[in-house]
């Protein structure tokens, strides 16, 4: 066996076997509970029905998947600017990481879904609501890791750009904000992770009348179970790609052009 069909294999291998079990179960819950589980072969072929143009809940999968990216994104990107910007703040002021730190902790362990009657109360039933519970998830991992990122930037490399006669911006953009990257890059992967999950979920309660959370709850009340799991499938592939496309690679390339590397941190 070749080396590309190994690592062909290899990379089959984890779905094969979410497929294997994922049969394994919609066998045993009809056997044992006569339910309706769907099946890998069944859920597939909704999937692809739909992308080729029947509704789902009176409207396309592609409605219900761009109304559900653009809160993410909307919520992501005010999460990301303000965990950012406070993050550089907070690791090169230490008071203002240490009066802050506590309440960033706090808000960290907040579930998402632990946000929605402040969401309600803010911003009532709707758009709003959902992007709130977005960015206030993200907000936290982001702001925290950025933190640490700066604070753990080698003092010796400020002290000799300083001695080199760095200051003001060239100190923060050739010094600090290269040596905080790697940190900064997994807050906004983590913050991405639970701001996506916390957008499905919001769709389900805050009265969005669009997305893929949408459609998994309202399925539920004509039980058409393959359009739930057919959003599921829509739901990971969209994280997987943003993570194995975009961030992944992002990370990879920023590291190689600053010639960072973690353990240097």
């Amino acid at each position: 066996m070749g080396n590309p069909v190994k690592q062909l294999v290899s990379r089959m291998a984890p779905l094969l076997l979410i497929i294997a079990i994922w049969q394994i179960l919609a066998t045993g819950v009809w056997m044992f509970r006569n339910a309706p589980f769907p099946t890998p072969a069944v859920t597939l072929k909704y999937l692809v029905e739909a992308l080729m143009g029947q509704e789902m809940m009176d409207m396309s999968i592609y409605r219900h998947t761009f109304s559900s990216l653009g809160r993410w994104a909307f919520g992501f990107l005010i999460a990301s600017a303000g965990g950012v910007f406070f993050g550089l703040a907070a690791g090169w002021w230490r008071t203002l990481d240490r009066v802050t730190s506590p309440g960033i902790q706090v808000l960290q362990l907040i579930p998402g879904l632990a946000w929605i009657p402040v969401a309600l109360l803010l911003f009532g039933v709707g758009e709003n609501a959902t992007r709130f519970m977005i960015a206030v998830t993200a907000f936290a991992p982001i702001a925290i890791n950025v933190t640490d990122g700066v604070k753990q930037v080698d003092v010796h490399f400020i002290r000799a750009a300083q001695m080199l006669g760095a200051r003001g911006k060239t100190l923060f953009f050739r010094v600090l904000l290269p040596g905080a990257l790697p940190q900064i890059i997994s807050g906004i992967r983590v913050g991405l992770g639970n701001s996506w999950r916390v957008v499905v979920a919001a769709e389900m309660v805050v009265g969005t009348a669009s997305g893929l959370g949408y459609a998994i709850v309202q399925s539920r009340w004509s039980l058409d179970y393959p359009a739930a799991f057919s959003c599921i499938i829509v739901i990971a592939a969209i994280g997987l790609v943003v993570e194995q496309a975009i961030l992944k690679p992002i990370e990879s390339r920023t590291i190689r052009r600053w010639g960072l590397s973690r353990k240097n941190f």
